[in-house]
């Protein structure tokens, strides 16, 4: 299973685990937006932290799939 994104900024340093929940809860209070969004509208992390995490899956999806 892919690391969730929360879980891969708090890893790298990006994100503090009080930041994830912060924006998990505006998630929980009806803001629709992506996770990403979220945290870059509250200046928490820029958008090259999602390039980064997008690189992540991407290279972890690639072994997934030749096994």
């Amino acid at each position: 299973m892919a690391m969730k994104i929360g879980e891969f900024l708090i890893s790298i340093g990006v994100l503090t685990e009080e930041e994830v929940e912060f924006v998990l809860g505006a998630q929980k209070a009806g803001d629709s937006r992506r996770f990403g969004e979220i945290a870059i509208s509250l200046r928490f992390m820029e958008d090259s932290s999602i390039n980064r995490y997008a690189e992540f899956i991407s290279s972890h999806s690639d072994t997934a799939s030749r096994l």
